[in-house]
């Protein structure tokens, strides 16, 4: 199991993990103007925006409103789905998580349009492919782009070199452009350093092919195509380190201390920088970051919304115009890893230096052209679900030994299913 500070697991396709906080509601009501359009309300996560930047939020627009911000515990899109349903102590301002973001969508009515408070004219500030992925069939903006999670390969430059590879970014990132030459570098690695692993498991793999491409497993025209080539070929690329001997199989909480012994590489967003990191602090210093084999995907990334019920929708949106800027935007990532959807973000100097965990390495230039490049994918409300048994059958291939062929046939089964109970043709 890939472990993030920031909840994106594989887990997330089948469960939400509970973070442990306590809830704390909103006050709205339902009602806009009037005495309480001097109080909003923000909902989100830990880890989801600056605290630093909220904190001053609340300062720098305290002339026009009192904000209150909370972080909410446990499973944030149940909460948030009850709460809207209810009608009552709904936020005036609320995070939504990328992976959840399809599922709202046939219920944007519950949300304001934020084009019409403004996001049209300071869109072109904010990455295309991101703002899409949160606008209806009929242009509605229910979404202000939070943060993206552009990817890219890290690895281990002291085992690299041990092995007698290069270590230099853009020579491992030549030696690695696609996935079977990774899987080549990753059997001359394990030849000369026994006992090391290229991969933590085969569904981060999968999840990154599939991540690569245009399509994914509904399409717009509510099809199921997950039994499809384009998903096949996924699912083929990923069962390729299982019978090289290059998967570690890690699908429990021992990816900890493997990562700071003998896993080679990893595949992972900006933000599973910050992963590695605290998971191995005393390999500071012996980690690169490249460009990932076959090209960037998407990994994580969030959004702001205002729910219908928000009681002072022009305060509101400047605040979260204000917390999201491109200047904010860069300190976000510098307190707390939250790579920007602004791209003009990407020059600041809060992005710019050299990290010293990745040998003083300048990440930016690995990440920015990354995000610039990530491709533009329809994701339907019921994709999370349909991909689910896909990572289940990865796993059972890992763990019981299973056939790979059986196993895709099962997942395609499986998620044949799952997309008729959700309404998918």
């Amino acid at each position: 199991m890939d472990l993030s500070r920031r909840g994106f697991l594989q887990a997330a396709a089948l469960t939400a993990a509970a973070s442990g906080l306590t809830v704390a509601c909103g006050g709205g009501s339902g009602s806009t103007g009037g005495k309480n359009g001097k109080n909003l309300t923000l909902w989100y996560w830990g880890g989801a925006l600056s605290d630093k930047v909220v904190a001053e939020a609340k300062t720098h627009f305290s002339g026009q409103v009192k904000l209150t911000a909370s972080s909410i515990g446990g499973d944030f899109k149940q909460k948030l789905t009850t709460t809207l349903a209810a009608g009552a102590s709904v936020p005036d301002i609320t995070g939504i998580k990328g992976e959840d973001m399809a599922s709202f969508l046939p219920n944007a009515g519950r949300f304001l349009d934020l084009n019409d408070l403004g996001f049209k004219k300071i869109a072109s500030q904010y990455l295309d492919w991101k703002t899409k992925l949160a606008r209806t069939e009929d242009g509605k903006q229910i979404g202000f782009p939070i943060d993206i999670g552009p990817t890219a390969l890290f690895y281990r430059a002291d085992l690299f070199d041990k092995a007698g590879l290069p270590t230099d970014p853009d020579k491992v990132a030549a030696r690695a452009g696609t996935w079977e030459e990774y899987f080549a570098l990753g059997t001359e690695l394990r030849k000369k350093v026994p006992g090391t692993y290229l991969v933590n498991n085969i569904g981060s793999v999968f999840t990154m092919v599939v991540g690569q491409g245009t399509e994914r497993f509904v399409d717009k025209d509510n099809h199921f195509i997950g039994d499809q080539d384009h998903i096949r070929a996924a699912w083929t690329t990923a069962v390729r380190p299982y019978t090289l001997g290059l998967d570690a199989k890690i699908n429990d909480n021992s990816w900890n201390a493997a990562v700071g012994r003998n896993l080679t590489t990893e595949l992972g967003a900006a933000w599973h920088a910050l992963d590695i990191e605290q998971a191995a602090p005393k390999t500071k210093g012996k980690w690169r970051v490249c460009a990932m084999p076959g090209g960037p995907a998407n990994q994580g990334g969030s959004y702001l919304a205002l729910p219908k019920q928000c009681r002072n929708p022009e305060e509101a949106f400047k605040i979260i115009s204000w917390i999201l800027s491109p200047e904010n935007d860069a300190r976000g990532f510098t307190d707390a890893a939250i790579f920007p959807a602004a791209p003009a973000a990407y020059a600041m100097p809060a992005m710019t230096g050299g990290d010293p965990f990745f040998g003083g390495q300048k990440v930016i230039d690995v990440f920015g052209p990354a995000a610039k490049a990530i491709p533009s994918s329809y994701e339907a409300p019921a994709d999370a679900a349909v991909m689910a048994p896909f990572m289940t059958e990865l796993t059972s291939i890992e763990a019981k030994g299973k056939k790979p062929d059986a196993a895709w046939r099962d997942a395609v089964s499986q998620a044949k299913q799952i997309a008729r109970r959700q309404g998918v043709n």
